[in-house]
């Protein structure tokens, strides 16, 4: 099995290509850009594999790289996870998220699309386009219900925007051009190598420097977590098995408020460094983002019952190994606080 995994040095790309090359055993190709998210040595345990390349490489370039790695690599699965993906980042600028999610997404399909169709019979229908989005597509929710495949879209940011138009153009080229796409949209991911301008990551590092924990607004917004090896476990069996012109929604059935994530690290702190605590102390109410929702959750009963995959960690069990992995890999997150991202607020704009 070949496979060709776009942004497979971000956070959740590293973790679907390590368990590929790993776990699976499928040939990949790693098509990334490495912008600032992007980090070759989140791969370091796979880096030497004999099943595993890198392409360093815009996939806005159609014409001359996407064009060339499709004929070059030939894969039988596509699974697209390229994306700028933060929130705050795409309320100061919008421009990157345009490019990448939007026309960097058509840019893929397309290229895909003149591949597929040279294909052969037996290899044509084998094939498939997995493209990966998130819940925040489907808007917020209230205190009740939970998000579905069929829950109407409804985009606050620029970010969860660019991501929904995505998603309509994978779906479009299903139904146009019958290239055989599957859709997967997940709940929030946490876990090793997370690039620290997420939540969990800061307020990890953040405590252990010392530095306020900044919680948005009250901290009351709610989200369902999902460990991201989980969610990698998810992503291939979605490609290998999902029905194409199909959505499935991933989710860890781990709704908690910010808060109390926050609260459960800071716990968590207190129990390795007992002399530093308590590490709630730093916690730091901030001015709330703009549009910001108020509660994600994820049904993935679809996912569960047809395809067979169940998360295997608990948000307890998960935060433990997470918190505990930064504990120990000082190596990885060390160069990106001190060269690429220090703790700052992003997200902020005149006017607001």
């Amino acid at each position: 099995m070949r496979i060709l995994v776009t942004g497979g040095a971000g956070f959740i790309g590293s973790a679907l290509v390590r368990h590929l090359v790993s776990e699976i055993g499928a040939e990949v190709l790693n098509v990334d850009a490495l912008t600032y998210a992007g980090n070759l040595a989140s791969l370091k345990s796979v880096e030497s594999a004999p099943n595993y390349q890198f392409l360093q490489a815009d996939i806005c370039d159609r014409a001359r790289m996407m064009q060339e790695a499709f004929a070059s690599f030939r894969p039988d699965i596509v699974m697209h996870l390229a994306a700028e993906s933060h929130v705050d980042r795409s309320i100061s600028g919008a421009d990157d998220f345009i490019q990448t999610n939007i026309v960097g997404t058509f840019s893929l399909l397309d290229a895909a699309r003149h591949y597929w169709d040279g294909l052969d019979a037996r290899r044509k229908s084998a094939f498939r386009f997995l493209h990966v989005s998130t819940d925040e597509v489907y808007g917020s929710l209230g205190d009740e219900g939970l998000f579905e495949e069929t829950t109407p879209y409804d985009p606050s940011s620029p970010y969860s925007a660019s991501k929904a138009a995505s998603d309509h153009l994978a779906i479009a080229w299903h139904r146009t051009y019958g290239l055989p796409v599957v859709v997967s949209n997940c709940s929030n991911n946490y876990g090793p190598f997370h690039f620290p301008e997420k939540l969990i990551p800061l307020m990890i590092l953040n405590a252990l420097e010392g530095k306020p924990l900044p919680v948005y607004g009250n901290g009351a917004n709610v989200r369902d977590w999902l460990y991201v090896e989980d969610h990698a476990r998810a992503l291939f069996t979605i490609a290998s098995r999902g029905r194409p012109g199909e959505k499935y929604n991933v989710g860890g059935r781990n709704e908690r408020r910010n808060i109390d994530v926050v609260h459960r690290i800071c716990a968590i702190l207190d129990g390795v460094y007992s002399d530093k605590g308590p590490h709630a102390r730093l916690i730091t109410n901030v001015t709330d983002r703009p549009g910001h929702d108020a509660r994600y959750a994820i049904d993935a009963s679809k996912l569960e019952s047809e395809l067979g995959w169940k998360a295997q960690e608990t948000f307890e069990t998960g935060i433990e190994k997470t918190v505990h992995w930064y504990l120990e890999n000082e190596w990885w997150w060390r160069p990106l606080r001190e060269n690429v991202y220090s703790g700052e607020r992003l997200g902020v704009f005149k006017g607001r």
